[in-house]
């Protein structure tokens, strides 16, 4: 429960810039969903924290996955992964769900998304299909991470974010 708390916390405060109540759409398996709005316009969001991160490493923040979508910009399946600490130049991110392995990122900061809208409804329909989904990326300092999520109830959470966001 408390990765729940800290989980909505984080995404309230760092994700979007958003209203002061965001509106929690549930709880489906180890995915939250939630609706809110940045700038007057409707924002669906889910996300989920690992269950089991690895690396040599003394102090790490906050580690998330999120899909969004924004109807008003039409921009809707966007994975972004929040690393909790800032990617090493260059450094390649890579995602695998099953035997499905996805490098097609960029990285600014903590942060790293895919490169297109292809690449995001790709990765999207393996995690509707997934069990887990394990990311690996290296740090500014060298060091190698791999955090493993749980893809339980990811497919609920993403039509609750769809439904409510007028996804079709």
């Amino acid at each position: 429960m408390r990765k729940v708390i800290a989980l909505s916390a984080l995404l309230i405060f760092q994700t979007f810039s958003v209203s002061a109540a965001p509106e929690r759409l549930g709880q489906y398996g180890d995915w939250l969903a939630y609706m809110d709005t940045d700038g007057g316009q409707k924002v669906c969001y889910m996300a989920s924290m690992p269950k089991k991160d690895e690396g040599n490493y003394k102090k790490r923040g906050d580690i998330y996955a999120v899909v969004a979508h924004r109807p008003a910009e039409k921009s809707f399946d966007v994975f972004n992964l929040v690393a909790g600490y800032t990617y090493k130049k260059g450094a390649k991110v890579t995602v695998t769900i099953g035997k499905q392995t996805f490098s097609n990122f960029y990285t600014d900061k903590d942060a790293a998304w895919t490169l297109t809208d292809k690449d995001d409804k790709a990765l999207i329909l393996a995690m509707k299909k997934g069990e887990s989904m394990v990311v690996k990326g290296v740090s500014s300092r060298g060091t190698q991470t791999k955090d493993t999520y749980s893809l339980k109830g990811f497919t609920k959470a993403y039509q609750a974010i769809s439904q409510k966001c007028g996804k079709k």
